[in-house]
């Protein structure tokens, strides 16, 4: 669908916002003069913050075919192109090193002849790096994320509603036909990273499972139930499941167990990265009830806003769920070095007495942790000592720059 011209255009959409043509800041910080890798999906805006913030590095795109060749033949073809670059290139940018992972072996030779060179690795997969590149240059390189927009970046160009329909990623953001490139990116994944890339043998299966994952966002993920929706072997769904993390378009939350006074079940929670790509994949009909979608949604809204706030700040804080084998829930619980909260999401205007439960019994074995519910309506209150808040104002105050103290209580 996408030529190597028309892709190029794509991606420098990134983070422009459609209309009026103006540049939204985002909140990832690069490391101080250190290497660093970013990950992030396809359409996150990792080339378009490299062009705004890094304009006089020097970059090779691995996107490009004759790029790719070059590189894939020599990977020594490298130290040539920086030693006739001269002393004042010492910024180097790789764009989608994952396309030549053999490249690492001598970034790390490069980076440890200590000459002043500075690599800036992008990625929107990790499975080629997995067993080399990664491990090879843990503490030299660090690791680092773009997520999709948080709804602080947009501003007033922010509203909840839009944000469940189409999500946040900004090549969608800026579009004027969100549902069209929505609709276009997920088959430009399987084409382009699962296909080319020969990660799975059938394209068919795969995507079958794409469908039948999607009924399990926001849910309890269980492996052997969409095997069986699929038709194929566990094993299969088992790996297909680690294309779409190390493709970074699916992340497992892992159960709170710390001090756990009460058994917790051991399955994982799955979620899609983010809600407009959870849409653009869920099926649609008659017997779909549209509040079943729109509560999914709304969760794994929460979720990427979540995830991004912690990735952003870089502290030694987690993001989990917690679930006891009585069905007492609590969506998110946030540990460590950025405090100790609960969150509940409830897709509703009002709350019910029943909508308190799962986190009332949280709170009575984790009295330290900070109970929070977001909910889709207007007023924030306490209710028997559990902070109550309107979901949209908490993701508008959720800054990477701010506690998350200084969310619940702005």
């Amino acid at each position: 669908m996408f030529n190597s011209e028309g892709r190029e255009k794509w991606v420098a959409r990134f983070h422009i916002c459609g209309n009026i043509g103006i540049m939204i800041p985002r909140f990832f910080k690069p490391p101080a003069q250190a290497s660093f890798f970013l990950f992030g999906p396809r359409g996150t805006g990792k080339t378009t913050w490299i062009k705004s913030n890094l304009p006089d590095a020097m970059v090779i795109d691995l996107l490009e075919p004759e790029q790719m060749r070059l590189f894939s033949a020599r990977p020594e073809f490298l130290r040539e192109r920086l030693l006739g670059a001269g002393p004042s290139r010492r910024l180097v940018v790789i764009d989608e090193i994952q396309k030549v992972p053999e490249l690492l072996s001598l970034i790390h030779a490069l980076i440890e002849q200590d000459q002043g060179w500075r690599f800036v690795l992008t990625g929107s997969s990790a499975r080629k790096l997995k067993r080399t590149g990664v491990n090879l240059l843990a503490g030299r390189v660090l690791l680092t994320t773009m997520h999709p927009f948080m709804a602080a970046e947009l501003g007033d160009g922010f509203t909840l509603d839009k944000a469940l329909k189409y999500g946040l990623l900004p090549v969608v953001v800026s579009s004027q036909t969100p549902d069209l490139v929505l609709s276009t990116y997920v088959a430009l994944y399987v084409r382009e990273e699962v296909q080319l890339e020969g990660l799975v043998r059938n394209i068919g299966s795969f995507n079958r499972f794409l469908e039948a994952i999607s009924f399990s966002h926001a849910q309890l993920l269980n492996v052997s139930q969409v095997a069986r929706e699929c038709q194929v072997e566990r094993k299969v769904v088992t790996n297909y499941i680690d294309i779409l993390e190390d493709l970074l378009l699916a992340v497992k939350l892992p159960v709170f167990t710390r001090r756990a006074k009460r058994k917790t079940v051991a399955h994982a929670k799955l979620y899609l990265f983010d809600a407009g790509v959870f849409r653009g994949l869920r099926p649609r009909g008659p017997l779909d009830r549209p509040e079943e979608i729109d509560g999914a949604a709304l969760e794994g809204l929460v979720m990427q806003h979540l995830m991004a706030y912690l990735g952003y700040r870089s502290t030694r804080t987690g993001l989990y769920y917690w679930r006891t084998h009585h069905g007492s829930e609590v969506d998110f619980v946030v540990y460590g070095d950025d405090g100790f909260f609960a969150f509940e999401v409830k897709n509703a205007q009002t709350l019910r007495p029943a909508d308190l439960r799962g986190i009332t019994a949280f709170m009575k074995d984790y009295p330290e942790a900070t109970p929070c519910i977001l909910y889709r309506g207007s007023q924030r209150f306490r209710r028997n000592g559990i902070l109550c808040l309107p979901l949209e104002q908490f993701l508008i105050d959720l800054h990477p720059q701010k506690s998350l103290d200084h969310a619940l209580n702005h």
